[in-house]
């Protein structure tokens, strides 16, 4: 595999939506251990993670931004002036990509997530893309919609979603 381009695998990630946790999702933190475990593994050079998260428009009052984040130190200048959650959420798998060893960018894009999501794997062109999954029965798809589901449809790129765990599962299912 020397001389070749790495495999560029799309993570979508999102924040939890549990209360007082400003974190990354379940399913997103899922989503990322698993592609490390089973695609990853031990052939660091042979990947570049890409780590996408959409923000909902006049959710947080925050502007467009169309930085790239691929060093811990990308994030400095931006978190004496950024009030954006997001970010902390990229520099969290940022982080973790740069602990590894292994190549990543990360970005941030307002929209609707299941389409822009797919607008991004159209002008990214990842080999993969990775969504985290939570598993919802349908009674609950119904309301809460699912983005791994619109992204297996449409999304022009392989699919794997990730569901989370039984023991991962917050009280409230709807809850990541």
């Amino acid at each position: 595999m020397s001389g070749s381009e790495p495999t560029r695998v799309l993570i979508g990630v999102n924040q939890s939506s549990i209360k007082g946790y400003p974190h990354a999702s379940i399913s997103s933190k899922g989503a990322f251990e698993w592609t490390l475990q089973k695609i990853v593994r031990d052939n660091i050079p042979g990947f570049k993670l890409l780590f996408l998260h959409v923000q909902v428009p006049d959710e947080d009052g925050f502007d467009d931004m169309d930085s790239i984040y691929a060093s811990p130190e990308d994030f400095k200048s931006m978190k004496a002036k950024e009030k954006n959650k997001g970010l902390h959420l990229l520099e969290y798998f940022v982080q973790r990509c740069h602990e590894i060893g292994i190549a990543c960018e990360a970005w941030i894009r307002k929209g609707d997530p299941q389409e822009t999501v797919c607008q991004e794997v159209k002008r990214v062109k990842p080999d993969i893309l990775v969504v985290g999954c939570r598993g919802l029965g349908p009674f609950q798809r119904v309301f809460v919609g699912t983005v791994s589901e619109f992204c297996v449809k449409h999304a022009e790129c392989p699919v794997i979603t990730i569901k989370r765990s039984a023991e991962e599962t917050p009280q409230d299912p709807v809850d990541d």
